[in-house]
């Protein structure tokens, strides 16, 4: 491959907007095992948000997918490929990228545990707002010196 092609490459990598219609690849072999990419990436996107149960599974599949995408970036910048080879890695590069993308999206935030805790310090800021408004301290005593 000669040095310009392999710059045509790289800035198509790096290019801003690069996502911009691509598609998350159907299937992608990541650390020489197959993974069904575009399903996995849909059924956690399908929820909004990514579940308890879950987040240690995308967490994972994202750090994969930063190792995959740097090791075929590493192959392009090495000039280890033909330009053939070259513009199927950008193709699949760019692929991780929308996937990644998708994934970094999502919310990991389980909304009844947040509700649960804005109601508990609501609670907790209400509970205070009348002890001060009372004028009593925590055992109940009146500052006033009564009950």
């Amino acid at each position: 491959m000669q040095e310009f092609e392999r710059k045509q490459l790289l800035e198509r990598v790096n290019r801003e907007g690069a996502t911009v219609g691509a598609s998350i690849p159907e299937t992608i072999e990541v650390q020489g095992e197959e993974i069904d990419l575009r399903s996995f990436v849909f059924e956690i996107k399908r929820r909004d948000t990514i579940p308890a149960g879950e987040r240690d599974r995308v967490d994972q599949a994202k750090k994969n997918l930063r190792r995959e995408r740097l090791q075929r970036l590493q192959r392009i910048e090495n000039d280890e490929v033909s330009y053939e080879e070259g513009e199927t890695l950008v193709e699949s590069i760019v692929g991780i990228d929308r996937a990644l993308n998708a994934l970094e999206q999502l919310r990991p935030v389980d909304l009844e545990q947040e509700a649960e805790r804005q109601a508990a310090a609501d609670r907790k800021r209400w509970m205070s707002f009348l002890k001060q408004a009372l004028g009593r301290d925590d055992g109940g005593v009146s500052k006033r010196g009564g009950r």
